[in-house]
């Protein structure tokens, strides 16, 4: 009962984290486009995302007559349950669960996102929702690579599958030092897993209005977006788990900065053209990770 009671604590903090997640990315879009941004519901804007969650959820829930209807509705809510259910694998204490495979179920989990975004594209029967489907799943599946490669990396350098290994053998030197091009080379595949700019292909407007959710409307859409920002927060949270020392005094600090890149990138850069994101995949973090991945194997094996 206790373990489910944290679960359901832990999910309803991401779900807040996420509403104030929107309200910091459009206050800080704002302030670099030289505007206010959100200011007028309650003080400085503060109440904005609820005044947003309720009009989202109390609109005419809309479905398009050809659409397939069980995948179209089931889809967003696996989406957002799939995104809350990876959490398990930060190593919250002796409150969660703290398996020795956290690491391989992270990896399960975002693998599933990929049928979630396919079914949503696929099921809406129209054909910019699937062309965006198409785009997100490639674009996902190519950068999970590298994620698993650099990961792998650094599972070759704690010896375990545990989260929790990494905060230990960060004590004296973050891993952030010792191989700061792999650290690049994660948070730009985050960017890029998360369908974030500069990589946001599915939601190309000129040409594909939304994606995959261009259907989706009230509660659906809602869901969907949720799912989104969810898996923004448990990157930055793994960025910092992996590259940043760790839990730490200072954990939500580093945690708040590399979600403040994540919307600074959003701010500052265009989108990329879509050949040159599968070439900067394939061509350039694929030999990259697998080098690296040698390299760290040798040092391994050597000492």
């Amino acid at each position: 009962m206790f373990f489910l009671l944290s679960y359901l604590m832990s999910g309803i903090g991401v779900l807040v984290g996420v509403a104030f997640l929107t309200l910091f990315e459009r206050k800080l879009l704002g302030y670099i486009q030289l505007r206010k941004g959100p200011n007028k519901v309650g003080f400085a804007g503060f109440l904005q995302p609820f005044a947003d969650a309720i009009k989202l959820f109390t609109k005419e829930q809309t479905f398009p007559f050809m659409s397939n209807y069980l995948p179209y509705y089931i889809a967003p809510v696996i989406s957002l349950s799939v995104s809350l259910l990876v959490w398990v694998s930060v190593p919250w204490g002796s409150v969660m669960l703290n398996s020795d495979l956290m690491v391989l179920f992270f990896l399960c989990c975002i693998s599933v996102g990929v049928y979630t975004l396919m079914a949503a594209g696929w099921s809406s029967n129209s054909k910019y929702s699937l062309l965006g489907a198409l785009r997100a799943v490639a674009q996902t599946i190519s950068y999970e690579v590298s994620l698993a490669l650099i990961l792998l990396s650094f599972i070759l350098l704690i010896s375990g599958y545990n989260t929790s290994l990494f905060t230990l053998n960060q004590h004296y030197i973050w891993f952030f030092f010792i191989s700061p091009l792999l650290a690049l080379l994660w948070l730009v595949s985050c960017l890029a897993e998360t369908n974030r700019t500069p990589f946001d292909f599915a939601e190309g407007e000129s040409e594909l209005v939304s994606g995959y959710n261009t259907e989706y409307s009230s509660g659906g859409f809602a869901l969907i977006m949720l799912s989104e920002y969810t898996s923004i927060l448990f990157m930055s949270v793994l960025f910092v788990l992996i590259f940043l020392g760790g839990w730490s005094y200072l954990f939500l600090l580093k945690f708040l900065l590399v979600v403040f890149i994540f919307v600074w990138v959003r701010g500052t850069l265009p989108r990329f053209r879509y050949d040159k994101l599968m070439f900067l995949a394939w061509k350039s973090f694929l030999p990259i990770s697998l080098n690296y991945l040698l390299f760290f194997s040798g040092y391994v094996l050597m000492f």
